[in-house]
């Protein structure tokens, strides 16, 4: 027999489907609740295996009431019941083996009790296989958001799960309140629609994390979610790692950052246009050129003229505003004896500031100019 809660403020409602459930001869209902809190208080003393949850209820709706059933038991089915049509295609969406458009029929119910049995069959005979490998997945940041599973590009149900994903990854380990979620992803729509978006790509997300091995890598508590991962790579956290942790460029760790700084290619989830990653990627370009001039230093104590130049180069293309850094490479040009360059590096950044900024260079590299010409 399939163990059954029935959940809906209406109390006819909750009569009829109770009455309904028991004509299949497939269901047990163990408990009925017309409330939500209820249900959260009597729920871990209880042993079912699916819920029937009215999605339009006063406080903690279906929806909700979904989330925190799952975070709870993510093997318990969910099957949603909704007088809206407009919820419907949406309802069956979610982390939900069905939907139940009011008034519920009992030809309606039999294909639910036999398709929740089906999938009861199956899960039964799962549990004597071999649990699944957690699998390593490599998630790039820099220039374009991408995950890779074991080389494999991830392929994503919509554009909109691949960005709450990204989302999610950029505060790992951290919970993030529900209608954050909402105000950022979904900005311009409905509050109301917006909140039945956000559980639809969060069901579609729960089910691929579970498919690539990582189940329940999503908890729901107190209304706010919150990613954990294991078994990943990552270049911005390898690159984050380094930029914390290395205050002192040595002959030990200068292959370690040099590295980190070749897979930057390009700015924080640049090509992914998603603008709430836009303070993050400021955050870590000024990371990137803390190290650069780290480097530039490094060599300079060094005396390898090569690789100071190199970065210098590497300092003032990503910071083409910057004038302390053009000094730099304009000097260093100076003091190899190639004064040519350091004169073109000078209307280079010239050209740039008056194209851009309407401005003309700062006094101090104005008067370098002026003593290259003079030689």
């Amino acid at each position: 027999m399939i163990r059954a809660i029935l959940v809906d403020d209406e109390q006819l409602a909750l009569r009829h489907l109770e009455t309904q459930l028991l004509k299949t001869g497939r269901v047990e209902v163990v408990g009925k609740f017309s409330n939500a809190t209820d249900v959260l208080k009597e729920m871990k003393n209880l042993d079912f295996d699916v819920a029937f949850l009215d999605i339009e209820m006063p406080g903690l709706s279906g929806l909700d009431l979904a989330d925190l059933i799952i975070d709870w038991n993510s093997d318990v089915f969910i099957v949603f019941a909704t007088a809206y049509r407009e919820y419907a295609v949406q309802a069956f969406e979610l982390d939900s083996i069905d939907y139940l458009l009011k008034p519920i029929m009992l030809e309606r119910l039999e294909k639910t009790t036999a398709r929740i049995q089906d999938q009861l069959q199956i899960r039964n005979s799962e549990k004597e296989k071999v649990p699944m490998r957690i699998e390593s997945l490599t998630i790039d940041c820099f220039k374009e958001f991408n995950v890779l599973h074991n080389g494999t590009p991830v392929k994503w149900k919509t554009v909109k799960v691949k960005e709450l994903f990204a989302y999610f990854f950029m505060h790992l380990n951290h919970s993030i309140q529900r209608d954050m979620l909402i105000e950022t992803l979904w900005p311009d729509v409905d509050y109301q629609r917006a909140k039945i978006q956000l559980h639809t790509a969060m069901s579609y997300l729960r089910k691929l994390l579970d498919e690539l091995g990582h189940s329940n890598a999503i908890t729901f508590s107190s209304g706010s979610y919150t990613l954990k991962l294991e078994g990943f790579e990552s270049d911005i956290h390898q690159f984050e790692a380094i930029s914390k942790n290395e205050h002192v460029i040595t002959s030990d760790n200068l292959g370690l950052i040099e590295k980190v700084i070749q897979q930057y290619d390009g700015d924080y989830m640049e090509d992914s246009d998603y603008e709430w990653a836009t303070t993050k990627a400021q955050e870590i370009r000024q990371k990137l050129l803390n190290l650069l001039q780290m480097l530039v230093d490094y060599f300079d104590r060094q005396q390898n003229v090569h690789q100071k130049q190199k970065y210098l180069q590497q300092l003032v293309a990503l910071n083409p505003y910057s004038e302390h850094a053009t000094q730099q490479l304009m000097q260093h040009y100076v003091a190899i004896g190639n004064r040519g360059e350091a004169v073109r590096v000078y209307h280079e950044i010239k050209s740039i500031l008056i194209e851009d900024l309407g401005i003309l260079p700062d006094q101090s590299t104005t008067q370098l100019y002026d003593s290259i010409l003079q030689g």
